[in-house]
């Protein structure tokens, strides 16, 4: 079976893919199973669709309606490149009876704009401003998939999930904050047979990137998102950006936010004690005055107590990779993983939390079998001796250096219990 893309070279009859592309997604929805001829980033979307119960015949839901959806993209920082959208995006769109898109991180939709009768049209689908489009929601779609797995998606026809959007075409971008690289939402270009070339996807991967350069000029002083930031995954003191300060944190106040930003409903004191430290006879006190401290250096309003609990949501690094693994979005997590949460930190609670996150990871790369994802794993500093991510990797990469330290990694663990420390591996060999 030849590769879906080439019915886009010339001479190539787009509906003929179409039928071709049809009778996949039939066969997918009835059986389960992803036919040969079906891309992998489409056979991927279309797995995490069915475990997400998204049914082929479904519709998007209207999230943000009237004056919620005016007060919310008004503050959102894609707001500020929206002029810069319509200049480049604008003048195609409407000659070419397309539609310009962009939604949040979410997947939601904030702007629609494009020629009349194509949104007309588009109005029937829900492709509207305030509509989730997101791919747990609504299946595969450029804009809820490139959000999804973090990179750009061009998805054509009947590659959509949803039967009533396969008549359509679209190419969507994510664009981040310049600053965290964090996903604020996504660009996107959707209309007939005439994106489906995959100059398409250039195209708007270029707009993307435009906005990111803007984002990045934008006055000091003036953050592009409001919602504080913390990053704490491969470093011991976790980063805060908030109100456009960069706040390196202490191991013990690392620990205190990583707790807080998972628990946004707050903790007691002796929630946090048992949560923060082994030896149970410290006193509340010692915990106080650490609190004491981190609201000084947070500054007023943001950590309230009884219970101890953030007054803002905080996006955390570890959310990140919790929520791409949960959509299956495996590339997009291992890309987002920095290493392990807090390295050093002997919190029980954290501790916990780091061992369940790397597992996940873990899990997903064996189960997936991607020789370059399990090689970047294996490669990293807290992969070297993962014992079961090399023998995966040897399943599906058999070089002789992956065999050699596969094999210098069991000869260390057949090794008696009285060998040296040098001798034995350096990190967890699970």
């Amino acid at each position: 079976m030849t590769d879906p893309w080439v019915a886009l070279e010339p001479g190539a009859d787009p509906a003929e893919r179409v039928r071709m592309l049809r009778r996949a997604h039939e066969t997918f929805t009835e059986a389960g199973t992803v036919p040969r001829p079906v891309r992998a980033v489409v056979a991927d979307s279309w797995r995490r669709s069915v475990r997400a119960g998204v049914g082929p015949d479904g519709t998007a839901r209207v999230e943000l309606a009237d004056g919620d959806l005016g007060a919310y993209r008004a503050e959102h920082p894609l707001a500020r490149v929206m002029p810069l959208f319509r200049e480049l995006m604008g003048t195609f769109a409407a000659d070419g009876e397309h539609l310009l898109a962009v939604c949040d991180a979410r997947g939601r939709l904030l702007w629609v704009e494009g020629h009349p009768t194509t949104r007309r049209r588009a109005d029937g689908m829900n492709f509207v401003p305030g509509a989730r489009w997101a791919e747990t929601a609504v299946g595969t779609n450029a804009p809820g998939t490139a959000v999804a797995v973090d990179r750009p998606v061009q998805v054509f026809a009947a590659e959509h999930f949803i039967r009533q959007v396969q008549p359509w075409t679209c190419a969507a971008a994510p664009v981040h904050d310049p600053r965290t690289g964090r996903v604020l939402g996504a660009v996107d270009i959707t209309g007939g047979d005439g994106l489906a070339h995959p100059h398409s996807l250039g195209f708007v991967q270029a707009v993307a990137r435009a906005a990111e350069s803007q984002l990045a000029l934008l006055p000091q002083g003036q953050p592009v998102a409001d919602t504080p930031e913390l990053s704490a995954l491969g470093r011991d003191e976790a980063l805060l950006v908030s109100g456009g300060r960069r706040l390196r944190l202490s191991r013990r106040h690392s620990e205190i936010l990583v707790l807080l930003a998972r628990h946004p409903e707050g903790l007691t004191g002796d929630e946090l004690l048992c949560a923060l430290y082994e030896d149970e006879s410290v006193p509340p006190v010692t915990l106080r005055a650490e609190l004491a401290r981190l609201r000084r250096l947070l500054g007023p309003g943001l950590l309230a107590s009884r219970p101890y609990r953030l007054t803002l949501p905080v996006e955390s690094d570890v959310a990140v990779v919790e929520r791409r693994l949960e959509t299956g979005a495996i590339t997009a997590a291992v890309t987002a993983y920095a290493g392990p949460l807090l390295p050093a930190s002997q919190a029980p609670a954290v501790a916990r939390l780091r061992r369940r996150l790397a597992d996940g990871l873990r899990t997903a790369l064996i189960t997936r079998g991607d020789p370059d994802l399990l090689a970047d794993w294996a490669h990293a500093a807290w992969g070297e001796d993962d014992l079961d991510v090399w023998r995966a990797l040897a399943a599906v990469r058999p070089t002789a250096a992956v065999r050699s330290r596969l094999a210098a990694l069991e000869s260390e663990l057949s090794a008696p219990a009285d060998r040296p420390r040098a001798d034995r591996p350096r990190g967890p060999v699970r």
